[in-house]
């Protein structure tokens, strides 16, 4: 089936499996999953993860229509949180566990070891930017170069704010990183042994399917295990999956419920929509944004709500002077009649540590999850 330009989406969102009681993570996926790598829930599906104690739920296939799918994933996370109790487990959401050494996470063993063993012997997975990050990812389609290219240039000019709508993973080990999306701080560095692997994580201006396949060639020859050699080794925030006519965005962490993860990825995709459409600049202005002050705007975002001065970058979202990011998100969704997206996760979570444990607090975000309320 041939979809064109939004009409369809791709929502992934993965959870954590932790320990009832204690929130330690818990190594039980294979066993909700039967063993089985992917099991279909109807309009969803459950699959399995790099790690034991992360599942991921999405869509079954693209998606009409964005409106139903919090409630289809709430749905979801309550037949797995019923699963788990008779093991003493839960899920917990956000995109990072607050506390676990990385060293403790065990590999899927079942269906697909062999891809998993193979990144494990070229960059070591037991890290935080492999065994401890839980990410929300859209999926977009298209049809053939024009819409490819176009959205892709939409897609490059949106990467950087993301973390300044939904970073989630502001702590490390038990403690604060300084960060609001350590998660992406990680993200960034788990494959520097072969940078060619996620580049600058914003993608390079290419806008045809023959230049990008000439990009995952370089990527392959880099790489040295073979069984990797395919569109999804490609580490970039965005990346283009011709194996089924999308582009794939990872940068979102995940947030307390799903209907908060859908709130962030209606906003995303109306963003999109806009830029695509050319409501504030032409996609010829918009494919000519060098990949570098994209890539600075991300690693600013990530650690605080940062100031955005670009002015090129600024012109083509329509916006006349300098703003922070989530400033730029309120001036967006204003401007597309969407709700005012609440502060970043993160920042609600540093707040509550102020009066609350590491414990009640996560305690309180698993809680949220269970009943699809936006933590305050």
């Amino acid at each position: 089936m041939t979809l064109h330009l939004f009409e369809g989406y791709g929502v992934e969102i993965e959870y954590m499996i932790v320990d009832a009681g204690t929130l330690d993570v818990r190594p039980l996926a294979d066993q909700v999953l039967g063993g089985e790598a992917e099991i279909d829930s109807g309009a969803l599906a459950w699959s399995n993860e790099l790690v034991l104690h992360v599942i991921e739920l999405k869509t079954n296939g693209p998606a009409p229509d964005l409106a139903p799918l919090a409630d289809l994933f709430q749905r979801d996370v309550g037949r797995i949180d019923e699963a788990l109790t008779p093991l003493g487990a839960r899920l917990m959401p956000t995109g990072m566990h607050p506390w676990m050494s990385p060293g403790q996470a065990r590999l899927w063993p079942h269906e697909y070891t062999a891809v998993y063993r193979a990144f494990d012997r070229l960059f070591s997975c037991r890290q935080h930017g492999w065994s401890n990050l839980q990410s929300t990812h859209i999926n977009l389609p298209f049809c053939g170069d024009e819409e490819f290219g176009r959205l892709h240039a939409a897609v490059r000019l949106v990467l950087p704010l993301l973390p300044a709508l939904a970073a989630s993973s502001p702590l490390q080990e038990g403690r604060p990183t300084g960060l609001l999306d350590t998660r992406l701080e990680h993200y960034r560095n788990n494959s520097r042994s072969i940078p060619l692997v996620a580049g600058d994580i914003v993608p390079e201006p290419v806008y045809t399917r023959t230049d990008y396949e000439a990009l995952l060639s370089q990527i392959y020859d880099a790489v040295p295990e073979r069984v990797l050699h395919h569109e999804w080794v490609n580490a970039r925030g965005a990346i283009a999956r011709f194996d089924r006519n999308a582009i794939e965005i990872r940068l979102l962490d995940v947030q307390e419920c799903p209907a908060a993860d859908l709130a962030i990825v209606e906003l995303v995709v109306a963003t999109l929509r806009s830029l695509v459409e050319e409501r504030w600049s032409s996609t010829a202005d918009q494919k000519q944004m060098p990949t570098a002050p994209l890539a600075t705007i991300l690693r600013e975002t990530l650690r605080s709500d940062a100031q955005v001065s670009d002015e090129t970058y600024l012109e083509l979202l329509g916006l006349n002077r300098p703003m922070s990011a989530h400033e730029i998100w309120l001036q967006l969704a204003s401007a597309l009649g969407h709700p005012v997206p609440r502060l970043p996760l993160a920042q609600r979570i540093l707040t509550a540590l102020e009066t609350e444990s590491v414990h009640q607090v996560y305690g309180r975000l698993c809680d949220c999850l269970r009943s699809g309320e936006v933590f305050n």
